[in-house]
C-alpha cells in the first residue's frame, strides 16, 4: 500500500517517499511532510541551480546555498530560480 502524506509544497495529499532522502531531522521532516512529486520537482530545480551557479558539492558554501534554497522551495516561499524557469504549477500552454 502507498503511503500518502499530505503535502506542505503542493497543499493535498499525495504518495510520499519510500524513505528518508538525507540523514537527521531534516530527512525525516520532509519524508514526513512532502510528497514524493515535490521531491522530484526539487531535485530538478536542485539540479538547474547546480548547473547554473555552476556550484561544488565540496564546497560548504554551495552546500549551505542549496540547503537553504530547499527549506524556502518547500516552505512555498521565494527561492531562486534559473533564467527562464517555469515552475510545473505555473507552466502554461505556449503553443
Amino acid at each position: 500500500m502507498t503511503r500518502l502524506v499530505t503535502c506542505r509544497k503542493l497543499g493535498k495529499q499525495l504518495p510520499g517517499l519510500a524513505s528518508p532522502p538525507m540523514p537527521g531531522p531534516i530527512g525525516e521532516d520532509i519524508y514526513e511532510h512532502v510528497s514524493a512529486e515535490a521531491w522530484g520537482q526539487w531535485q530538478a530545480l536542485q539540479t538547474m541551480l547546480i548547473n547554473e551557479h555552476q556550484l561544488s558539492m565540496m564546497d560548504p558554501e554551495s552546500r549551505a546555498f542549496l540547503m537553504n534554497q530547499m527549506e524556502k522551495f518547500f516552505a512555498n516561499q521565494d527561492y531562486e530560480q534559473p533564467e527562464g524557469y517555469v515552475s510545473p504549477g505555473d507552466s502554461t500552454d505556449l503553443a
